[in-house]
């Protein structure tokens, strides 16, 4: 699954640590411009430094996210579902609304 930059944000938030936990048992990939949106906050905490590099060292990178996303035939996972709704044959999860993938997983909306 292709994970936008929110959900990469959300995962290390300990209201949202399930997420966190999903992440961790998927083969997760992001894009660059993801990583640089993240990485490229300039007021991140050390501990979220060293949590966004744990999960980007998981993560394979890729140039561009929705472009990529179909190129590559993978989900895009992201909080802003409605952003990409113009893009043709996209598939799209907003985790925070189809639960489907949470199941044994306790996480707080």
């Amino acid at each position: 699954m292709l994970l936008d930059s929110n959900i990469f944000i959300y995962a290390i938030q300990t209201a949202h640590e399930s997420l966190l936990l999903w992440c961790a048992k998927q083969d997760i990939r992001a894009s660059n411009i993801t990583r640089l949106e993240v990485l490229g906050y300039p007021h991140l905490s050390e501990k979220d430094k060293t949590d966004f590099h744990r999960l980007f060292e998981q993560a394979e990178i890729y140039p561009v996210s929705s472009a990529t996303a179909l190129e590559s035939q993978q989900t895009l996972v992201t909080r802003n579902a409605q952003d990409f709704n113009w893009v043709e044959g996209l598939k799209v999860l907003d985790p925070f609304i189809e639960r489907s993938w949470c199941s044994g997983y306790s996480i707080a909306y």
